[in-house]
């Protein structure tokens, strides 16, 4: 089968035929129909510090997909050929202590899938029976592809209720973008959001953003506090991983408020806990993952109403040959979520 690899320890992927994946008892072999690329690709192809210490080529990258279940392993019970999946892309034990009180995103023992294993940019992925999700056949698969990243979007969102709420995203990358749709379509009042790229922010504006601020163009206190009328934002969704957008986001919620951070940072971050947290009585939630399968469950019923249109963010949909061109785009900010065709 056709894959993109991680052949070498440097810059860059190939392109190879390798062997159909052998699946095990427990395993489903599943055909690709489509994949999306993830910024975690993005680092991998770069060689950054954080994949020079994780990765060990040879690799098939890519996680993020939706496929049909081509085959089933002998114990397999719960999955059928023929079923359309996507997967939960944190592999986890299913027996230390945090599998065990229900929060198997933070298992102790936790892979990811085309990271740790063999990924999804290929015809073919072999997952475990238990990460397969079975998606409706209602929902087009090009949505069903990028249930992965929305799941993200939905348990920064919802870590607490976002009704009647002002909320401030920082970062209008991909995640950031569909949580802006979750936001509004989980009752936020007023989205405002803030990011460096003007062609994500036309997109921002799509989904469901009020106000849209380009901070290199106009000053995003000002915004924010004219917005609402000197107080700040109730609630603050941190997705970019920027230093200085995380400083805004614990400047610009209002005491008592909550910030919840899913962007990722490259190295430690100095911040103001006693003027900034502490005094403020602001809640702050770091998201990691999705909730197995209960936020799944939700972004199935998503997309399934139609309630959430998350079509504005898929941007540009290429061959899987393409990937090269997909992540250039990516690295340039001029790009939503790009999807990829076996």
């Amino acid at each position: 089968m056709k894959a993109i690899l991680k052949k070498e320890r440097n810059v860059g992927f190939v392109i190879e035929n390798v062997p159909i994946p052998t699946i095990g008892d427990d395993e489903i072999l599943v055909k690709v129909e489509v994949a999306s690329i993830c910024g975690t690709d993005v680092h991998i192809y770069d060689w950054n510090e954080w994949a020079q210490n994780r990765i060990n080529p040879p690799l098939i990258v890519g996680h993020e997909f939706a496929g049909v279940v081509v085959e089933k392993g002998s114990e397999v019970k719960r999955i059928n050929v023929g079923d359309f999946v996507s997967a939960e892309t944190h592999i986890y034990c299913n027996h230390c202590d945090m599998c065990l009180m229900n929060h198997r995103e933070v298992c102790r023992n936790l892979k990811i899938l085309g990271v740790d294993t063999n990924g999804a940019f290929a015809e073919y992925v072999k997952i475990p029976e238990r990460v397969a999700w079975v998606n409706p056949k209602e929902i087009p698969h090009k949505f069903a592809s990028i249930q992965e990243p929305l799941g993200n979007a939905v348990d920064t969102v919802l870590s607490e209720d976002i009704s009647g709420k002002t909320v401030l995203v920082t970062g209008a990358g991909p995640i950031g973008l569909l949580a802006i749709g979750v936001a509004r379509v989980f009752g936020a009042t007023k989205i405002i959001a803030s990011d460096l790229s003007n062609y994500h922010l036309e997109i921002a504006k799509r989904m469901g953003a009020d106000v849209v601020v380009n901070p290199k163009e106009t000053n995003l206190r000002e915004v924010v506090l004219n917005e609402t009328h000197g107080l700040g934002v109730d609630v603050s969704l941190e997705m970019s991983g920027a230093k200085s957008a995380l400083s805004d986001a614990l400047k610009l919620t209002k005491f008592l408020g909550r910030v919840s951070l899913l962007g990722l940072f490259d190295n430690g971050v100095e911040i103001n806990l006693t003027d900034d947290v502490i005094f403020k009585k602001l809640r702050i939630y770091g998201i990691t993952g999705r909730r197995i399968f209960e936020t799944w469950q939700i972004v199935s019923d998503l997309l399934r109403s139609r309630r959430l249109d998350v079509s504005p963010v898929i941007t540009h949909e290429f061959k899987l040959e393409e990937v090269e061109k997909g992540i250039e785009l990516m690295k340039s900010h001029q790009s939503g979520k790009i999807l990829l065709y076996p």
